[in-house]
């Protein structure tokens, strides 16, 4: 029996849980090198190693060497191609830990797989062929991992064996990749040479590398420490899930706690509606509890009988979270038809969905420098930062305070297809002209762009005009009156939409009021 399998009940309650993935570029070993870590932690039964010597005879790209990424590639497509298609999840432990490992897909047409994988992550494993050097993909996947809030990261040299183990090489890559990130805001990188297909650096120190005096990989995810920031550790967000009520005598709103702890006895607040309250119990299936903290599913009851829905929060009343109907946001667009200005798509975030408009595209981002720059489309893969509008208040905080409460998926109303993953960011005032009044920010409209918008804003006006005189010329056989109904429809329906956007107080002003004022918690 292994080592992982023989751990008693106990033992495996006490090893703490780290979440990790393994991502880069295309054939750079992720899931041989997940696969030779599931071998030297003793988590492969008998069995399933025969299983791995006949298929590595069958599928294997390894010749006569045993294919540890069949261990985890099970699509027959997987095996017949030699890639990563779908995120592979495992889970294995040793006597300091267990871990759950998502081995992500390389190519770039999966990349939101990748996304999907890093998005539950803790710490990174970035593979880059030592042949190969840091490619695009590598670049790619670092920006998304740390755009969904991984601040450790081991950057796995791979194939050391096909380079000699030449430490000249390894060097080059580390010091590369580290100046390539450094505006990525990584807490931790550790570089760690290797070979996963024949096991060099992965469970013990490998003597082909004596010059390399770090750890080896298994020794430091045991080791490593990702705490919780202290104030995300004391701020209560509960989203509601499902209201529990099994009889006249009880009302409990389930769902799992996103960050901090709750007690009995707190003074709540209840999002979108303002609504306050005392927590009266704490009721889980082995009975009641006097507190329980982020990541424990249960049922909270409350001293008052106020309206509490699935996808309402429960905030602490010292919360600064807030209900808001617009945000910014940075999206990874997920499929061949470009993200522009102007679509309206459903977003859910959490346990409540609404319909959202996206209202500009601030910039999007060169995945080779990482630098912004304006765009007016975001194509399939690409990042942008994106301004979206509600049309209901939605309770939400910024990504890096609450992963849960500050990501989101964009939903397409047509296809029901998920279009893009998004991460909620400090709302960023607008652009202020001369006079200190704020104006809509266009980024990415060009010139050219805005000549092309006001001759199709003009020629819609002129068909819709057109339209109206001849109903109304037929109507009331007089060429006169449609001619004057034109001309105040004309003048006055600015108007009216300006009192149907923003409301009688600013239809006298000289701005329209910024939609992405105020702060998250």
């Amino acid at each position: 029996m292994s080592a992982a399998l023989s751990m008693t009940a106990p033992a495996l309650r006490q090893a703490s849980l780290l979440r990790l993935l393994t991502c880069g570029s295309v054939d750079d070993g992720k899931s041989t090198l997940l696969g030779r870590m599931l071998f030297d932690s003793n988590a492969v039964l008998d069995d399933q190693l025969e299983a791995l010597d006949r298929d590595s005879k069958k599928f294997g790209t390894h010749g006569e060497h045993r294919d540890f990424a069949l261990l985890v590639d099970g699509l027959s497509a997987e095996r017949e191609q030699g890639i990563t298609i779908d995120v592979a999840y495992r889970y294995f432990s040793t006597p300091r830990r267990s871990f759950i490992v998502a081995d992500t897909p390389g190519h770039e047409q999966y990349t939101r797989n990748m996304a999907t994988g890093a998005s539950t992550a803790e710490l990174a494993i970035i593979l880059v062929d030592a042949r190969k050097g840091i490619l695009p993909q590598t670049r790619r996947h670092s920006f998304i991992v740390s755009m969904v809030g991984v601040r450790h990261v081991v950057l796995a040299v791979n194939k050391m064996d096909l380079v000699g183990f030449d430490q000249a090489v390894y060097d080059n890559i580390v010091a590369a990749y580290r100046e390539a990130v450094v505006a990525l805001g990584f807490e931790s990188i550790i570089p760690i040479p290797l070979c996963a297909r024949e096991g060099d650096n992965i469970a013990m120190p490998s003597p082909r590398t004596p010059w390399y005096h770090g750890p080896h990989l298994l020794g430091y995810l045991e080791t490593v420490t990702i705490d919780e920031a202290p104030a995300q550790a004391q701020r209560l967000h509960f989203p509601v899930q499902w209201v529990n009520r099994p009889n006249l005598d009880f009302r409990g709103y389930a769902g799992t706690i996103a960050t901090g702890t709750v007690r009995v006895g707190d003074r709540v607040t209840v999002l979108p509606n303002q609504r306050h309250s005392t927590i009266a119990r704490i009721v889980t299936a082995d009975g009641d509890l006097p507190h329980a903290s982020a990541g424990q599913a249960i049922t909270l009851t409350l001293a008052d009988q106020i309206d509490v829905s699935r996808g309402d929060v429960i905030v602490h009343q010292a919360s600064a979270m807030q209900a808001r109907k617009n945000m910014t946001a940075r999206v990874l667009w997920m499929v061949d038809q470009p993200l522009r200005p102007g679509q309206n798509v459903i977003i859910k975030l959490g346990a409540v969905e609404a319909n959202a408009d996206v209202m500009t595209l601030r910039h999007a981002v060169d995945i080779h420098s990482f630098r912004d720059h304006p765009a007016e489309s975001l194509p399939m893969n690409a990042i942008g930062v994106v301004d979206l509008a509600f049309d209901k208040p939605i309770p939400t905080t910024v990504y890096g305070r609450d992963r849960e409460l500050g990501s989101f998926i964009l939903i397409d109303r047509m296809t029901n297809q998920t279009v893009a993953l998004g991460t909620v960011e400090e709302n960023r005032p607008k652009q202020a002209n001369d006079n200190g009044h704020v104006v809509p920010r266009l980024i990415g409209r060009t010139g050219s762009s805005r000549r092309r918008h006001f001759w199709a804003s003009v020629g819609r006006k002129a068909v819709e005009a057109g339209v109206l005189f001849l109903v109304v010329a037929t109507l009331a056989q007089s060429l006169w009156l449609a001619l004057a109904v034109t001309v105040a429809d004309l003048l006055l329906r600015p108007v009216a939409d300006r009192v149907a956007t923003w409301g009688w107080r600013h239809l006298f002003a000289g701005h329209r009021p910024s939609i992405t004022g105020g702060h998250a918690d």
